[in-house]
């Protein structure tokens, strides 16, 4: 267990997200119809936001809001009915709550319309890969960004989970993204890296990453890791366990990388987690580095 470096994450408003001393918590509000986990709960803007409220008050560190799918076989959503799923849900809960709100997108017009509704951060599933414009707003708006690890798209990506050496490869291209990123103006020190667990990864991947995260200090950025029920858990719980019931096996997932030194966990089940990544960081505290 590697100790945990602490990083002071700037926002445009003008606060500022201290990471490291305790793993944040962000709740994840999918203002989707077809999501992999909570698909249409949060259609309507009212229960997402009414959702959000209750993540906050159950002790969410951040919020991210998202209206694209991105589950395996999800397709593009057209950018008019993005920005009408995500920017009212954006704009109520940034005057609601008094933690940061994120937007989960990677199209530069959304980015934009989120960031002008009260979002202070971006996270883009695509690491700047799908839609490199996205810098230049991000730069332009000095907002942080979280730049996760894929590869391809949606509806293709477990045709490129290919590799020799998953976290070696998932490092050199996380690399390529932040290079490209401080190359269009995004300074450094408002990257947040992601390597993506289950996307453009096998089961055998995705735990294999999850067992090395600690290794992803190496880029010298915070970590964000969002194991939340996802598929690759139910190699160890069975096939059969749908998404809505994966909140143990995502516990023990959410634990392990609290303990690896993920700096912030993306979640759907804010309560049960946060008190899975407080024990966590107590756990943390009386280890002794050799």
């Amino acid at each position: 267990m590697r100790p945990r470096r602490r990083f002071s994450l700037k926002l445009p408003d003008g606060r500022t997200l201290a990471l490291g001393e305790r793993t944040l918590v962000m709740g994840v509000i999918n203002a989707t119809p077809d999501s992999f986990s909570d698909g249409g709960a949060y259609l309507d803007p009212q229960q997402a936001v009414e959702a959000g409220v209750r993540m906050a008050e159950d002790g969410a560190d951040l919020l991210d809001v998202g209206g694209e799918s991105t589950r395996p076989g999800a397709h593009p959503l057209p950018e008019a009915e993005e920005r009408r799923r995500v920017i009212p849900v954006v704009e109520a809960l940034a005057r609601r709550v008094s933690i940061p709100v994120s937007v989960d997108t990677y199209k530069p017009a959304i980015a934009e319309a989120a960031l002008a509704a009260g979002a202070v951060m971006v996270n883009d599933v695509s690491g700047l890969r799908y839609e490199p414009d996205l810098a230049a707003v991000v730069a332009r708006r000095a907002a942080p960004i979280v730049l996760m690890h894929t590869r391809g798209r949606s509806s293709d990506m477990y045709q490129h989970a290919s590799y020799h050496d998953v976290v070696a490869e998932v490092l050199d291209e996380l690399r390529e993204s932040i290079a490209f990123a401080t190359g269009e103006g995004i300074p450094l020190d408002r990257i947040v890296i992601d390597p993506g667990l289950g996307f453009a990864k096998d089961a055998a991947h995705s735990y294999e990453a999850l067992a090395r995260l600690d290794e992803f200090s190496e880029i010298g950025r915070p970590i964000l890791a969002g194991p939340s029920r996802k598929s690759f858990l139910t190699r160890a719980v069975g096939a059969a366990v749908p998404a809505a019931e994966r909140d143990w096996a995502t516990a023990a997932a959410v634990g392990a990388a609290a303990l690896a030194g993920a700096h912030i966990v993306r979640v759907h089940a804010v309560k049960a987690m946060v008190h899975v990544v407080r024990v966590a960081d107590e756990v943390r505290k009386y280890h002794r580095a050799e």
